[in-house]
């Protein structure tokens, strides 16, 4: 019988030192609990994301690919925060298209690219530039709504909360409930409910998956006291204070949740909307501008002609004919791009003095890479083969 409840806040071994569980073990405990998909949300990054998203594929397990971002309390560009502590906020956001797996890709290497301080940071403003396609939960006791109920600022909470179900939409915003024995969380709690009752958000669990059975909490420890740089001997090292943080079975979640029966349901809901395909069949190569509106198979073309005049002069029938063989074969294979892309910062490196080689591999068997400038050995002269 199929899983009534799915895990979409995790983390894997990717989450340096900060969780135990390695994203195999958690994709195979989720395949034999019979959950019909599992999210993955590293802390600021997508390192894992490709292997999990085939792992699960083969398992017959829905892949959500999501990130654990983390939020500047102002611009991402702002360092004069005072610390690490104050420095963001986890924020929890799940991909539920194609489209919002592109985003996510954006937001998280803008964090490492503009953001990073202490960690990758992103901000509210490129947040709701690239909020197309994602769902958002509002993360765990540490994120900045449940922080805010801790320290007694509710109106402030519930305010941030309105802000974030207005940035990302109707449905696209959860309010995130956990259960652990720590002293504020159950305070938290409450706040988290009140506030989606007042302003209409819904609420979703999580177990927020640090590792993967109660047991591995010593590892856990281990991990923390590496990153401090201590030792397990320090009475002072770094402590599991959590230990709830583990993959939870359905039945542990739902008597966890036993009056917030919604809350499990949601979890259902958010993974069936969730639906990214990834097409490694197909060769993905970014877009090229072109001057005057040409396509790229007609500015390949032009530059070939033009490059051919340059190593030519006029043009015989034997070259004429191979450059023509030679284009429609690399615009049958959807290539021109990649040859104007490589033409480009060949043509870069050359302009400013960085030195290229004459031509390596099949490549210098190309009488377009060498009309280009990309070679510089005439695979006519040298009757070099294009086809190998």
């Amino acid at each position: 019988m199929p899983s009534n409840f799915v895990h979409l806040h995790t983390h894997t071994e990717f989450s340096l030192l900060s969780s135990t569980c390695r994203m195999k073990d958690m994709v195979e405990r989720a395949a034999e609990l019979k959950m019909p998909a599992i999210a993955i949300t590293d802390h600021g990054n997508l390192f894992a994301a490709i292997d999990f998203y085939e792992f699960c594929t083969r398992k017959g397990i829905k892949p959500i690919l999501g990130c654990d971002v983390f939020v500047a309390p102002k611009s991402r560009l702002d360092r004069s925060t005072g610390g690490v502590k104050n420095a963001s906020y986890p924020l929890v956001l799940l991909a539920e298209t194609d489209a919002g797996y592109r985003n996510l890709i954006k937001l998280v290497s803008s964090g490492y690219l503009e953001g990073f301080y202490y960690k990758p940071r992103i901000d509210k403003t490129i947040l709701r530039e690239m909020k197309d396609g994602l769902i958002a939960l509002s993360g765990g006791i540490s994120s900045e709504i449940p922080n805010l109920i801790n320290i007694g600022q509710y109106e402030k909470a519930k305010e941030t909360a309105k802000f974030y179900s207005d940035l990302f939409g109707p449905d696209h915003f959860y309010l995130e409930i956990q259960r652990s024995h720590l002293r504020d969380q159950e305070k938290v709690n409450e706040g988290l409910i009140r506030i989606s009752k007042e302003i209409g958000v819904p609420v979703v669990a999580t177990s927020n998956v640090m590792y993967m059975d109660k047991s591995d909490i010593q590892a856990l420890e281990t991990m923390y006291s590496i990153q401090a740089q201590t030792t397990m001997l320090d009475e002072g090292r770094p402590r599991v204070y959590n230990h709830d943080n583990y993959f939870k079975t359905t039945e542990e979640m739902c008597q966890q949740f036993e009056d917030l029966p919604d809350a499990v349901e949601n979890t259902l809901k958010i993974a069936e909307r969730c639906n990214v395909t990834i097409d490694f069949k197909t060769v993905h190569l970014p877009h090229f501008e072109t001057p005057d509106n040409l396509s790229v198979k007609d500015y390949l073309r032009k530059l070939t002609y033009d490059g051919a005049k340059w190593r030519y002069g006029d043009l015989n029938q034997e070259v004429s004919e191979r450059i023509e063989h030679e284009l429609n074969v690399i615009s049958n294979l959807g290539y021109d791009s990649y040859f104007l892309i490589v033409w480009d910062f060949v043509r870069f490196a050359r302009d400013n003095g960085i030195p290229v080689g004459p031509g390596r591999g099949s490549a210098a068997g190309s009488v377009v890479s060498y009309c280009l400038g990309i070679t510089n050995l005439d695979p006519i002269r040298y009757d070099l083969l294009f086809e190998r």
